[in-house]
């Protein structure tokens, strides 16, 4: 027998409300439907399931309360009348409102499934995202059928005139919300009509950005460099091992494990697609693995030092987190301490090592191979990382043509 309650949800919001919702639960397993408003704790009579006379407007609000509660119980009364078994889920499909849900109701939601699958860098950017999305509408909750073409352009206004933030990070704020109303999509809350996206709505497109790793000559003297403090040196060594294996990604490097490694090959399969393959070991990338030997413990212990003490890898969703403070560190290493050793001007962090190994292949790498050692679904990435090349090609035809 399912249980049909009307709560207030656990998490609070900033202006002290909590989310009001009916709960579904069946077999100890509970499904949520949002009613649209937020209430205050001492607002809210937790036994008769209704507003205080203190909430404004309690009486009109109590009113929605019981018509949602009838409609629920309805529905659960029917849906039994012609199935043996239902699930909490099922009779949540069955009585969710369509077009007046709001917005950041759902949106709670879509970061909470990124954190149980353990995105943690896609859901702290999309948390800030949608925090400042909330800010630009005052702090007010809004319904789906509300956010229209016409307030989305006001938002890209008002990000590039008020927040002055680049053009890629305004198409990164639509493309959240997008995400939101897809969840909202597959979820059956709306329908697909009400999506301001897509064919005769808001489009996104992701401005064109180069991206160019250090020359041959300041990869040389990072590999020359004398570094005596460890940290230094250590964060020299991921940068070279990042570069030494194609360009591997700083989150891929932390989780290599002694036992990827035989019959002098690397084998590992890519966090980000999990593509999996295996990519030869030079003699350089060995010489640097040889420093890290002293710390192994076991055939499938991690070769460096981030992940060692991680009790929990079911928590992917820490583990990320770890990963990403130890990439922001690295970063900051390289950037205020390596590449001042080293006298390199240019940028130095973790990921030029994957634009470098690009920028040196040049024409001596088919652009297909390079695809397959990068592990790109599509050949336009891989593309986008050889756009000093081609810019050099294209001044090479130019000379060619014209003198020079």
């Amino acid at each position: 027998m399912a249980d049909i309650k009307v709560v207030l949800r656990k998490k609070i919001n900033k202006d002290g409300t909590y989310p009001l919702a009916i709960r579904i639960t069946k077999d100890r397993k509970s499904s949520f439907i949002h009613i649209g408003h937020n209430v205050r704790e001492t607002d809210w009579d937790k036994q008769a399931q209704r507003v205080r006379k203190s909430y404004p407007n309690s009486t009109r609000l109590n009113a929605l309360i019981i018509a949602r509660l009838n409609e629920a119980n309805g529905t659960l009364l029917e849906a039994k009348t012609t199935t043996k078994e239902i699930t909490s889920e099922a009779v949540k499909q069955k009585i969710k409102p369509k077009g007046g849900l709001m917005f950041f109701d759902l949106a709670d939601e879509y970061l909470e499934g990124l954190k149980k699958a353990g995105k943690f860098n896609q859901y702290t950017a999309d948390n800030a995202r949608i925090k400042y999305f909330r800010e630009f509408l005052k702090g007010k909750n809004i319904a789906f059928s509300d956010v229209t073409i016409g307030l989305l352009e006001r938002l890209k206004t008002y990000l590039r005139s008020e927040r002055k933030v680049s053009e890629r990070t305004v198409q990164n704020y639509l493309a959240v919300i997008r995400s939101v109303f897809g969840y909202a999509i597959t979820n059956k809350v709306i329908e697909r009509s009400m999506s301001p996206f897509g064919k005769d709505g808001i489009s996104i497109k992701f401005p064109e950005s180069t991206k160019v790793g250090i020359s041959k000559a300041d990869l040389e003297k990072l590999e020359a460099v004398q570094l005596d403090n460890p940290e230094h040196d250590h964060a020299r060594n991921l940068w070279l091992i990042s570069f030494y294996f194609a360009g591997m990604r700083i989150s891929d490097v932390y989780r290599l494990r002694w036992s990827d490694f035989y019959e002098m090959r690397l084998h590992y399969t890519m966090g980000k697609n999990k593509k999996a393959g295996s990519v030869k070991m030079h003699e350089k990338a060995l010489s640097l693995l040889s420093k890290y030997e002293h710390l192994k413990e076991n055939d499938d212990d991690f070769v460096f030092p981030e992940l060692k003490r991680v009790k929990d890898f079911k928590d992917e969703f820490n583990v990320q987190r770890i990963i990403n403070l130890s990439a922001s560190r690295c970063d900051k290493v390289l950037r205020t301490h390596v590449a001042q050793a080293a006298g390199i001007k240019a940028k130095l962090s973790m990921h030029i090592a994957r634009h470098t190994f690009a920028t040196l292949a040049g024409d001596k790498v088919p652009i297909q191979m390079l695809q397959k050692l990068y592990r790109h679904s599509d050949i336009k990435t891989t593309i986008g990382y050889q756009a000093s090349f081609i810019h050099q090609s294209a001044d090479d035809a130019i000379d060619a043509v014209i003198g020079g």
